[in-house]
């Protein structure tokens, strides 16, 4: 595991949220994390599908985790605003938040998510939702 995977890895393990929601990491790369979420009737909505505060927390995420591989060392990454548009329903067995840095500075990066749903028996994935944020580095704690 590279040393920028295990810095990802770390902090979203101490998220207990995305283990609430059943999330994990799929990728992390310089400036891109993508982040899974698995279909779960605990996260629907009363249409069955998933709920959008559900959506917007992994990709919240995805976006904070690409924030955090820009980072310098001893610096986190908190959200500052993001906008966020629903494009269908999220249905499907497995949903991919893709983050990806699109502008990185000193204390202000800006980022761009979608999430993808997968369903079986459809070859590749359909958009649910984009986001655009801005993150914000600050100390770590102590």
């Amino acid at each position: 595991m590279s040393t920028l995977h295990a810095r990802i890895a770390a902090s979203f393990g101490a998220q207990g949220l995305m283990q609430t929601l059943g999330a994990t990491l799929s990728l992390v790369e310089e400036g891109e994390v993508h982040i899974e979420l698995p279909f779960s009737a605990h996260l629907s909505q009363q249409h069955g599908y998933v709920h959008a505060g559900a959506v917007t927390s992994v990709v919240d995420s995805a976006c904070g985790y690409a924030a955090l591989t820009r980072a310098a060392p001893g610096q986190e990454i908190v959200t500052a605003e993001f906008k966020i548009n629903f494009l269908r329903p999220a249905l499907g067995e497995r949903f991919v938040a893709v983050g990806q840095v699109q502008s990185a500075g000193k204390l202000l990066t800006v980022c761009t998510g979608e999430v993808r749903a997968f369903r079986a028996g459809e070859a590749g994935y359909k958009i649910v939702a984009m986001m655009q944020a801005t993150m914000v580095s600050v100390a770590a704690a102590r």
